[in-house]
């Protein structure tokens, strides 16, 4: 199975994978549109992102720090968080908290209920 994982060019991830949140959460405000879908953000220092409308499907988030970001309107299906830091994160109503737990400890990609 091949690699789906992406070190994009898109200038916005960039940002992301150098830590320049609040410049990425700026341009994105502005109307700066980016494609996150299967980014490589591991390790990624992502506190303070305004996820709202992003889609994550795909992406791979092992150890990266998450907290306190809201991914309600953003798209997590498919995405692994194994070993992140996750407290204070709200998470899309379409995950259970099985599946968060699985992808938590284990690095299971996550499923949305249907």
């Amino acid at each position: 199975m091949p690699d789906l994982i992406n070190q994009s060019n898109d200038p916005l991830y960039r940002l992301l994978r150098e830590g320049s949140v609040k410049e990425f959460n700026v341009r994105k405000e502005a109307g700066e549109k980016c494609n996150l879908a299967n980014c490589d953000l591991r390790d990624a220092d992502l506190r303070g992102l305004n996820a709202k409308g992003l889609d994550f499907s795909g992406c791979y988030f092992r150890q990266s720090d998450l907290r306190g970001i809201d991914f309600r309107d953003s798209n997590l299906e498919g995405a692994s968080i194994n070993a992140a830091k996750v407290s204070g994160a709200y998470f899309p109503q379409e995950l259970t908290a099985e599946e968060i737990a699985l992808s938590l400890q284990h690095g299971t990609r996550m499923r949305y209920k249907k």
